[in-house]
């Protein structure tokens, strides 16, 4: 055992210095730079022209100068209860001409302007058109058209009757939706990382192939030390480069302003900050030997990077699959969706890590490490023996069903 531990590591070193001391380990570790960059020139480029639209859109509602100061307190009294993100435009009264109807058409059909409903007529028969079969900003002017009506039939002015005290206070537990944002952020952090990460791990058994590199090791080293070596080495490329992009992290979220870690504050995992930063770490670790054994598979059976791509295809589609798997498990704790996504074992670190966001039990989380390292041994062992058995054509031990007398 002790010889097979340092084969492993042998060959774990040698493929991480192979990967660090090049120029293109540089390239690699600022790709999340140069992708943040085109990400925010997109973005940048989108909020813009949303911006533009959202500055040329309005409601009109044409009525008599008395409807429309009632309709217009009542947009002063509704409007601030509604979310921004809603992006509800702002209300213009207009006086009502000889052919009020021909009016409003013509205000929806402006060139100019986008307008989503137009409301007019008298305020107890509001008529409202609007382009959108699903709008909901009608609705809203029909509301306000209520409201302003309840107001006249009460005889209310435009003045608040309450003065309301707004006070913050701290939750003793974490809430539903802090829990499931947690969920839904380790779910999606690991499968960016774990995919961006294993899938370097493709081109080495491919590369040494080539060269006949492998052979050599192969006559020297057992290949599931070969195979768990290399394994380690390229997870100890994934840990440099998630060590630096979080000391990166750590500096920049110190530059921050205060309102940005208030509105981060409500997502926490009901397991406990501590307690999750460790499950999170085992589980990236669960699924990055996993899918990396999955593509040092692959790559060992592919001899072209032609075939890499065709054989990779297929792998990055069924981890979309268990991405989604996870994701569905996240909305139903406890249904059969989620015990199958905790028990396969390549959903598992995925379905296990949001469990650790929304539930606060351990015992869980012992088994599924247990069972999914042992889904990593046998994964490294069956790409070995697919290795020998279909590249190197040597023999080993054959199963037999029976044996001879």
């Amino acid at each position: 055992m002790s010889r097979l531990i340092r084969q492993t590591l042998t060959i774990a070193r040698r493929d991480f210095i192979a990967t660090v001391m090049t120029p293109m380990f540089l390239l690699f570790l600022l790709a999340p730079l140069l992708f943040g960059s085109f990400g925010a020139v997109g973005s940048l480029g989108a909020q813009s022209v949303g911006q533009n639209a959202e500055g040329k859109e309005r409601i009109y509602a044409i009525a008599a100068p008395a409807d429309a100061a009632r309709l217009r307190s009542a947009d002063a009294l509704i409007r601030p209860a509604i979310s921004r993100e809603r992006g509800l435009p702002a209300l213009v009264t207009v006086t009502p001409a000889a052919d009020p109807a021909a009016q409003a058409r013509k205000l929806l059909s402006d060139p100019d302007i986008d307008v989503p409903a137009v409301l007019y007529g008298p305020l107890d028969r509001p008529q409202l058109i609007h382009a959108n079969p699903q709008s909901t900003t009608a609705r809203y002017m029909a509301a306000l058209a209520e409201q302003a009506l309840r107001d006249i039939r009460a005889n209310l002015g435009p003045d608040r009757l309450s003065q309301p005290t707004f006070t913050r206070v701290e939750r003793s537990s974490t809430s539903l939706g802090g829990k499931s944002a947690a969920g839904f952020f380790a779910v999606v952090s690991l499968f960016v990382v774990t995919l961006m990460l294993a899938g370097q791990a493709v081109g080495t058994m491919a590369e040494e192939r080539s060269n006949k590199v492998i052979e050599v090791l192969a006559a020297a080293v057992p290949l599931e030390s070969v195979f768990l070596g290399k394994l380690l080495g390229m997870f100890g490329v994934a840990v440099l480069f998630l060590a630096f992009w979080a000391a990166v992290g750590i500096n920049i979220g110190a530059l921050l302003p205060p309102e940005f870690a208030e509105g981060i504050s409500g997502i926490a995992p009901a397991i406990g900050i501590p307690g999750f930063v460790l499950l999170y770490i085992l589980y990236f670790t669960m699924a990055y030997m996993l899918l990396g054994a999955v593509f040092l598979t692959v790559g060992a059976q592919a001899s072209t990077p032609r075939e890499i791509q065709m054989l990779s295809l297929p792998i990055t589609i069924f981890q979309m699959a268990m991405f989604g798997f996870a994701l569905a498990a996240i909305g139903r704790p406890g249904s059969w969706v989620a015990l199958a996504a905790e028990i396969f074992p390549f959903s598992s670190p995925f379905a296990m890590a949001a469990r650790a966001a929304t539930s606060g039990e351990w015992w869980p989380h012992i088994a599924a490490l247990a069972w999914q390292l042992l889904w990593v041994a046998i994964t490294i062992v069956i790409g070995a023996r697919l290795f020998r058995r279909g590249v190197l054509q040597s023999a080993g031990p054959k199963f037999r069903w029976f044996r001879r007398g």
